[in-house]
């Protein structure tokens, strides 16, 4: 790590010497090296890259989030940071030109991370510490003794990681910086759902259950008491110790007030949230205006999908028939995983028709792990981890009568494809561009691009029973509602309950979930902002596309426009989707 360092240091002070260069070749050359340099720096941050990459020291260890190594990371980053930021964009080529605003934007959001001193709140509503050190055992294959040596060590490291974690979030108690008691009151079941009482049934044995049929039994059994051991008498020990944390002081003495603007140096924290997941200038009070006009617009489609049914009684008794009715929910797992599985295959077939680039990896259906169910949100994907792992769409099966059918269209296609399983899998399998570009996921681009996939089911023959229909305009209903209550929550005086109120009084979402979403958004500031941005640019670039080239405008090339960068900032997006329409426009 000390020879890396000094190297990276030599990197950049070399860049100081060769930004000056004029000539674009020079300014290229300068650029990739010092951003090379800065993503390999990121990448040997975290042990198994860094064995993979050659460092042997490090084999068998967790990621050091002690204080002076998120001293030396912010120090090194900003160096890097400040080096990039002084290459003039215009003197570099155009794929330079993306490859600096992306590498900027990483950086950008790892110095912020430390700014703004969010390691004292390692934690959401959703998940914290208990589910990030049980991601160790996720998608190990322990193939021979050594791995399953290297795994045990990374085990006995959990312990030391979770007193790491207690010690921030003590801090951020003293500061006065940490999550509202009010979205945390699921999360101690949360992390005992972690500790069965059986070492076996543990998360952390999954590894070990599955290597009995790849390591010779002598081995095996070796491996096994030890693991067993280790995971009983220390894992599940620092887990219990974190529940009784969580309990007896962290919640207790959690902020009552929700507003992210409140915290100290509240305001420039919003601020600085609203910009990297929106990656605009807006304000919250425009976002506020855009999601209230928004709301109004989508209602409107509402209470006409409501006079198609005939159905005879208010808005509210409408939304109170869905959530209630038997006929609208699954009567077991399987069925709500089969139905997902149904529309991801339907969604399938339909993509060659829209789309002349697709992905080479593929996906699976699978429930949301049950350990996290409770409090997780309705659907998520979960991205491959390797290029021998697919991706995986995550359906919420606990709860199943807070489950409806008539959302899971939009759900699944927002989720699987041409939704994010689409968009990310294209953009990790580009080719010529450097890794950070693949990795790097832009919030505002790939929800907004989500959301869009969600109203694409329109015109590729989704939505063909009227419910149907009304639950996609509840999901787009429920991310514009998110421009509203996101930033009254934060910024405007808005209470946990009048947010509660507004979104359950404009969507069919289940309370549970209208709940479950809210705590999300004060846990989470502004990331929920990105969602209608980013399809409401998509809609309005993909408008201008259709008026400019008339006849002549391909929906699988605007596709293709669209998803060839990657993830990128919408002002980026917006700049090359316009390129292409002038040149396209100028061809005719």
């Amino acid at each position: 790590m000390r020879y890396f360092i000094g190297l990276a240091a030599g990197v950049l002070l070399s860049g100081c010497v060769a930004t000056t260069s004029p000539p674009t070749a020079d300014t290229d050359a300068t650029f990739q090296s010092i951003a090379e340099a800065a993503w390999d720096f990121n990448r040997r941050q975290y042990p198994p890259t860094a064995v993979y990459l050659g460092d042997k020291s490090v084999e068998g260890k967790l990621t050091d989030i002690s204080p002076e190594a998120l001293e030396m990371r912010y120090n090194t980053r900003k160096r890097y940071y400040e080096q990039i930021e002084a290459i003039p964009a215009e003197q570099l080529s155009e794929a330079n030109q993306i490859n600096r605003e992306m590498i900027l934007y990483a950086l950008r959001n790892q110095l912020s991370d430390y700014e703004y001193q969010m390691y004292l709140t390692p934690l959401t509503s959703e998940t914290g510490p208990h589910n990030r050190l049980a991601y160790v055992a996720n998608g190990k294959r322990l193939r021979n003794a050594h791995q399953a040596n290297v795994y045990l060590s990374e085990l006995s490291e959990i312990p030391g990681s979770m007193q790491q974690y207690i010690a921030y979030m003590r801090e951020g108690i003293a500061a006065g910086i940490t999550q509202p008691a009010v979205v945390l009151q699921g999360m101690p079941n949360n992390i005992l759902a972690l500790v069965p009482e059986d070492p076996t049934e543990s998360v952390f044995y999954r590894p070990i259950a599955e290597a009995k049929n790849t390591l010779p039994a002598e081995v095996f059994q070796e491996v096994d008491s030890k693991a067993r051991s280790l995971i009983s008498e220390r894992v599940h020990a620092a887990y219990l110790a974190f529940h009784d944390f969580m309990v007896n002081e962290y919640i207790p003495n959690s902020r009552e007030d929700i507003a992210a603007t409140n915290l100290p140096n509240g305001d420039a924290f919003y601020a600085n949230r609203v910009r990297h997941y929106t990656t605009t200038d807006l304000s919250p009070e425009e976002i506020h205006n855009r999601g209230l006009a928004e709301v109004a617009r989508i209602r409107a489609e509402m209470d006409a999908v409501i006079a198609e049914i005939g159905f005879e009684g208010t808005f509210e008794e409408f939304t109170h028939f869905l959530r209630t009715d038997p006929q609208f929910y699954p009567t077991s797992e399987e069925q709500l995983l089969k139905e997902a599985a149904y529309i991801s295959k339907k969604a399938d077939a339909a993509l060659p028709q829209y789309f002349k680039l697709l992905p080479r990896n593929t996906y699976g259906v699978a429930p949301v792990p049950a350990e996290i169910a409770p409090t997780y949100t309705t659907g998520r994907y979960a991205g491959s981890s390797s290029p021998d792992q697919p991706g995986y769409y995550w359906v919420n099966t606990y709860a199943l009568d807070r489950r409806p059918l008539y959302a899971l269209e939009a759900l699944t296609l927002h989720e699987a494809v041409p939704g994010h399983h689409l968009q990310i899998s294209l953009a990790k399998e580009m080719e010529n561009v450097p890794d950070y570009r693949r990795s790097t996921y832009i919030s505002a681009f790939g929800e907004g691009w989500g959301l869009y996939a969600e109203h694409w089911g329109v015109e590729a023959g989704f939505y063909q029973d009227p419910y149907s229909n009304f639950g996609r305009l509840s999901y787009e209903m429920w991310r514009a509602a998110r421009l509203v209550v996101d930033t009254g929550m934060h910024t405007m005086g808005w209470s946990r309950d009048r947010a509660v109120e507004f979104m359950a009084s404009n969507t069919a979402l289940s309370l549970h979930n209208v709940n479950t979403e809210i705590d999300r958004y004060i846990s989470w500031p502004a990331q929920a902002l990105s969602y209608k941005l980013g399809e409401m640019l998509i809609k309005q670039l993909r408008a201008d596309a259709e008026a400019a080239l008339g006849e002549h405008f391909d929906i699988r090339e605007f596709h293709y426009q669209v998803l060839k960068n990657g993830s990128i900032p919408l002002a980026t997006l917006e700049r090359k989707v316009r390129g292409y329409i002038e040149e396209a426009a100028a061809a005719l």
